[in-house]
């Protein structure tokens, strides 16, 4: 019973006051775990160092999960780690299955939360020896493997893959920084936008204009009927969340927890890397690929499961190694350095109580967070409810504002929002393909980065396939993926060829 011994009131309060404060950042557009944190980290230097970790974790696990309510309800990802959970979570909504969308969600959550939580109990110090293996060429791989999938995410594969290159080639907008290996110089833009494309497009109003605005713009271009909401709210009351629906997602679950988990322990790729990869592999295996981007159950299954995997996986690099999993435990070792520990090999085995306390406070903020997501969720999903011509307004403020402020008060952000809100209007109308430009949106700089750091390390390309037997794995799951796209592609044509 080492684990409760140091247990108090208040420790368990600042859990749950920080999770339901990290739920509540999640779900709102443009509000991120990483911002909960970060805003309330100088609120930990009056605390203790496990009070103080007590309510950063709850924020961590909170804001990661709360992400899949706008995700769902809305189709605007709340985190960059919930975009996946949008391809199958809106289209079940739309069809008036948002609260069995919603509560699958947080059950695989709950799920990929715990299970990365015993993986970070059990396995810390193997894993972080494992992950240190990790050279930039592997990790360059793994950002390959995930841009690989694009094809497979698409029913034409061609059109996926030049979306996908489109939405790298975007990325790369900016100065080349020379902490990236590059020059200084500014590319892919007209000299007047330098002063405002010096970092590029930042990523959350790109998200909210891709995926929020523009679905404002298509709705008001289709029209508002005054019943459009009440029909699909009659259709969700009809239908119910029953476990079954569980039934033969076992493999996809354990699968997709395992990716989350084991990204999280690879400093830098993040979650919407393994969102993306667990929902590539659910669709790969699955024998009704076609079915997915329609409403499959299996899609948010395998999406909610990994970036809940990643929480406890991004902490085992953070106390094994002293290096962040992800932007958000980098934020976390300022809570440590407030108090003046240091993280690193030595962590765990000189500092136990604080290492069990980490343990009960991640357990509780995931038990904390199905209870007040699962019961309350069904007050959350009456935002169907609302008819669209006062929805759709309200949403179009909460794009502005969260865009406006994910930097602290940046103009251009809004003109981002609206830029590429227009962007995925247009996709929609000429039949680009979303989700794999914003796979290499996300993926393109970290693959750009790892490509360069490797020919600096190591001066020629051959590295990348004689590095190490890790090396040899990758290019081996690159290879089936190709095949697994080229496949899926051929199998849909001849589909659409012969229907019968």
């Amino acid at each position: 019973m080492e684990l409760l011994a140091h247990i108090s009131p208040m420790f368990v309060l600042l859990v749950f006051v920080g999770t339901l404060i990290g739920i509540i950042f999640g779900a709102i557009p443009g509000m991120t775990a990483t911002m909960a944190v970060a805003v309330c980290l100088p609120l930990t230097y009056s605390l203790g160092l496990q009070e103080g970790l007590a309510l950063l974790l709850g924020l961590y696990v909170g804001g990661i999960s709360g992400g899949l309510v706008p995700a769902i309800l809305l189709n605007i990802p709340g985190t960059p780690a919930s975009i996946a959970t949008t391809f199958d979570g809106h289209p079940m909504n739309q069809r008036g299955e948002g609260e069995i969308a919603l509560k699958l969600g947080i059950f695989a959550s709950l799920f990929g939360g715990i299970f990365s939580l015993v993986a970070l109990y059990f396995f810390a110090p193997a894993l972080a020896d494992f992950a240190i293996k990790f050279s930039y060429v592997e990790k360059f791989l793994i950002i390959f493997f995930a841009l690989t999938i694009m094809g497979a995410l698409c029913s034409n594969m061609l059109v996926g893959v030049f979306s996908g290159v489109l939405g790298v080639l975007v990325s790369l907008v900016g100065a080349y920084s020379t902490d990236k290996g590059g020059n200084g110089e500014y590319r892919l833009m007209f000299e007047f936008m330098e002063p405002y494309l010096s970092s590029g497009f930042s990523l959350l109003p790109v998200l909210i204009g891709v995926f929020g605005l523009s679905s404002i713009l298509i709705e008001a271009e289709e029209g508002v009927p005054a019943t459009a909401s009440t029909t699909g709210t009659a259709t969700a009351r009809q239908k119910k969340f029953r476990l079954t629906i569980f039934r033969g997602q076992g493999v996809n679950l354990f699968r997709s927890a395992f990716i989350g988990t084991f990204v999280g322990l690879l400093p830098g790729v993040g979650g919407s890397a393994a969102s993306i990869m667990s929902y590539s592999q659910a669709k790969a295996f699955s024998k009704d690929p076609q079915s997915y981007g329609k409403g499959n159950p299996a899609g948010i299954i395998a999406s909610e499961a990994s970036n809940n995997g990643l929480t406890g996986g991004a902490l085992i690099p953070l106390l094994s190694l002293g290096i962040p999993g992800d932007a958000t435990t980098a934020i976390l070792i300022g809570a440590f350095t407030l108090q003046g520990v240091q993280v690193g090999p030595l962590f765990i085995s000189g500092n136990t109580d604080v290492w069990n306390m980490i343990i009960v406070a991640m357990l509780l903020a995931n038990i904390f967070m199905f209870a007040m997501m699962y019961f309350a969720i069904r007050h959350i999903a009456r935002i169907v409810t609302v008819p669209k011509y006062i929805l759709l307004p309200i949403i179009l403020v909460m794009c502005v504002v969260g865009s406006y402020t994910i930097n602290y008060g940046i103009m251009f952000d809004v003109w981002t929002l609206f830029l590429f809100g227009l962007f995925g209007y247009l996709a929609h109308r000429i039949g680009l393909e979303i989700a794999p430009f914003i796979i290499g949106f996300i993926l393109g700089p970290s693959a750009e980065i790892y490509f360069v750091k490797s020919l600096e390390s190591f001066g020629t390309l051959t590295i990348f396939f004689t590095k190490s037997w890790i090396a040899g794995v990758l290019w081996l799951l690159i290879a089936l993926s190709i095949a697994m796209s080229v496949w899926m592609a051929g199998s849909a044509g001849r589909a659409a060829r012969d229907p019968k």
